[in-house]
């Protein structure tokens, strides 16, 4: 059995390596909030989403597969969390059973794997009963293909035929087997054989065909024979036995694992769906097309921190391979250019998008260059730890794949920092990237502006003549100044103004 609600041929690979930007990601992003989120205090939420989440999807009927069981998650959440909890619940009582020690010896191994198996045989049947009350309610392919093989697989008559298999072989009634004599009569063939049951007859009068001996109590040498002979009669059906446990185990390990995504999603959901915000399942394209247009785009990370309200932006980059981001400090820019990454991530992940229509074209990688804390050892320079991390960019990133810059090179002066960033943008366009830079370096966005790309965009975080931020992000041509002495006159001002109510502190 197989559940396939993350691919529908194949199983999800926990072990699949990590990108080598994990870091970076989870700290530019705010990964740890959302997957926090996600979690909701469930360590292996936590970690399902986290393995998830850094392995995107790359095909866009993989990702349409995804959507539509997590619609159905969404739709049914409390029989998904029931089937969860089934899964769940067997996993812990099967932990339970083995762990008292783990002896190898054939009989002990066939008793452990007549008690698993008993319990696994229960709560398949909570689970086939638990999907057939609800199946009419599931209309994704993953969903209905799990539900159709629990039925076609484990149906009445094969767990009845499999308990009685069990009950038979949990009768301490002794052991029936036959073997044939091979080289130097040394015995072999040994064959588990039903026990037969003994007619009236033979149970009255004891009269039974074939020939039979008995072992005095006292002859130790004898009774440890006998066991030997009877652990090879038992060998082929204990490691039978114990495959068939290790293989309903897997089945409802990864049942609980693939559930466990879904369940997380349907977490920062419910959380998005509480605070009034919206969540749409995007459009994804494939390769060969460029597109990222969004309606109704923000960030849920502020919605996770409780801020409010929460500004949702628009942008229509299709065809567009450059966006360069301007404007007012404390605008909303850096926010939106974590908006557009998350929602890479999560569409790639096959999670709904925190927006309210939001298409893009797969990317072979998100990869970002943030601007950094001091170095702390005080090893190197800020501007040195910078061309660091942007040679590993350069070094990790391929044709196709989308980076974000957030005020990356300001350290230096900025004629050199804009000469750095220009050449590297135009290396990574050339390569086939997409890119996004969010910037105050007017020289850098100027001369990206001037030179009249097709390709390119160019947004500014909107200000409004009293100098007030709408964090709104609006087209327009990159301007000489971020305003910060809007900023200046409001710290200030705001200074004065608790000096004048308070005179003589």
């Amino acid at each position: 059995m197989k559940a396939h609600l993350l691919f529908r041929d194949r199983d999800f690979d926990p072990a699949s390596p990590r990108p080598a930007n994990e870091a970076d990601l989870t700290a530019d992003l705010a990964l740890e909030s959302v997957l926090g989120a996600m979690a909701a205090g469930d360590r292996f939420l936590l970690a399902t989403a986290r393995s998830i989440i850094f392995a995107p999807l790359d095909d866009v009927a993989d990702i349409r597969y995804r959507q539509a069981v997590l619609a159905d998650v969404i739709r049914n959440p409390g029989t998904v969390r029931e089937i969860y909890a089934i899964a769940v619940e067997a996993i812990e009582r099967e932990k339970h059973e083995w762990g008292f020690g783990m002896d190898d010896r054939p009989d002990a191994l066939l008793s452990r794997s007549v008690r698993v198996l008993q319990i696994f045989v229960e709560y398949l049947r909570r689970l086939r009963a638990t999907c057939d009350s609800a199946g009419d309610q599931f209309k994704s392919v993953g969903f209905r293909t799990l539900f159709d093989s629990l039925a076609a697989e484990v149906g009445d008559e094969y767990l009845a035929g499999v308990e009685r298999h069990l009950r038979r072989l949990d009768r301490n009634e002794g052991v029936l087997m036959s073997a044939r004599l091979g080289d130097g009569n040394v015995g072999t063939g040994y064959v588990l054989r039903r026990p037969h049951r003994l007619r009236l007859r033979e149970r009255i009068l004891g009269d039974r065909t074939g020939y039979e001996f008995s072992i005095d109590p006292r002859d130790e040498g004898g009774t440890q024979a006998l066991g030997e002979l009877r652990a090879r009669g038992i060998a082929l059906a204990a490691v039978a036995l114990g495959r068939s446990a290790d293989h309903i185990k897997s089945f409802f390990e990864m049942l609980r694992f693939e559930l466990g995504f879904y369940l997380a999603c349907l977490n920062l959901h419910d959380l998005l769906d509480r605070q009034g915000q919206s969540r749409c399942f995007p459009d994804p394209i494939g390769a060969g097309v460029t597109d990222l247009t969004a309606r109704g785009l923000y960030d849920p990370c502020l919605c996770i921190a409780g801020v409010a309200p929460v500004v949702a932006s628009d942008v229509d980059l299709a065809g567009k391979s450059l966006l360069v981001i301007t404007g007012a400090n404390r605008g909303g820019k850096s926010t939106f250019l974590r908006a557009l990454g998350l929602a890479q991530l999560m569409m790639q992940s096959g999670m709904f998008v925190a927006a309210d229509a939001f298409r893009a074209n797969l990317v072979t990688g998100v990869f970002t260059h943030y601007r950094r804390e001091e170095d702390a050892t005080m090893t190197r320079g800020k501007f040195d730890e910078e061309l660091s991390r942007a040679s590993a960019v350069v070094d990790s990133v391929g044709p196709g794949a989308l980076v974000l810059f957030n005020e990356s090179f300001a350290s230096t002066n900025e004629r050199e920092g804009a000469e750095i960033a220009g050449q590297l943008v135009h290396a990574l366009l050339d390569s086939g990237v997409k890119v996004a830079y969010v910037t105050h370096m007017y020289e850098l966005a100027h001369s990206l502006w001037a030179e009249g790309r097709a390709d390119a965009e160019f947004l500014r975080a909107e200000r409004l003549p009293d100098g007030r931020r709408t964090f709104r992000l609006v087209e327009g041509e990159p301007l000489p100044t971020s305003h910060g002495v809007d900023l200046y006159r409001r710290i200030f001002d705001a200074e004065e103004v608790a000096e004048a109510a308070a005179p003589g502190l």
